[in-house]
């Protein structure tokens, strides 16, 4: 009888098949696992060391490249500081500004004085100008104007500007006016001189009344007059 030869079993002998999974994927058994492990670590370990190549060689190339740079800034001229201001030509050129040291506070100029007029000598015989000024429409009654003017009548100029400054009636301002409006027609009209002229004649006369109503009690109304003047003044040099 022939021993019985034992005969490796199909599942030791027959290479170990392949799983594939859900997805499409091939799983290999526990003894393919560990090369695979294994090739996968040294694939990491090589892409990590040329990471790390690459990165040394950035650093170096931006090293080279501000070396080059400062280099060159060395090498060019400071053409903005080297260069000469070129001096100014005109009327206008700058000055050389002068040294400041404190100084005296400056003293107020004094007033000029206010220019005076030459007095024209008038020939023998001439007429004695009149100078005529007229200020009409006044909202002043004729007999409130009266009041004022009977104080200057006769007066020089000079004398008239102080009464009228001091009086505390309205009107007193419109007569003012009125006189200093004669005194420049005289100057700039006739070359008079003010200061030689004196009122010759003054008067106030009636103007147009405008007419107002008030009521009053049981339906009546009443009239209301505002008056109105003409302020005359005539002024002619002294002899």
């Amino acid at each position: 009888m022939t021993p019985d030869i034992e005969t490796p079993s199909d599942s030791e002998d027959a290479p170990k098949k392949r799983r594939v999974g859900r997805r499409g994927k091939s799983t290999a058994s526990e003894g393919a696992s560990a090369p695979e492990a294994g090739s996968r670590a040294s694939d990491a370990d090589a892409t990590s060391d040329a990471e790390v190549a690459d990165d040394e060689s950035e650093d170096v190339a931006a090293a080279s490249e501000d070396v080059d740079a400062q280099a060159e800034e060395k090498l060019e001229p400071d053409t903005a500081d080297e260069a000469p201001e070129k001096p100014k030509r005109g009327r206008r050129a700058a000055k050389p500004a002068a040294e400041k040291t404190p100084s005296a506070p400056a003293k107020p100029a004094a007033p000029k004085p206010a220019p005076s007029r030459r007095r024209v000598a008038r020939e023998p015989g001439a007429p004695i100008p009149v100078v005529r000024a007229q200020a009409k429409y006044v909202r002043s009654s004729p007999r409130k104007a009266r009041l004022v003017c009977d104080h200057i009548r006769g007066k020089t100029v000079e004398e008239a500007r102080a009464i009228l400054a001091h009086t505390p009636r309205a009107v007193a301002r419109d007569w003012s006016k009125l006189l200093e409006s004669a005194v420049a027609n005289a100057e700039h009209n006739h070359e008079l001189v003010g200061e030689d002229l004196y009122v010759k004649s003054i008067h106030a006369d009636d103007g147009p009344t405008i007419k107002r109503f008030r009521p009053r009690a049981m339906g009546r109304a009443t009239k209301i007059r505002k008056r109105t003047s003409h302020l005359t003044i005539l002024l002619t040099p002294k002899e």
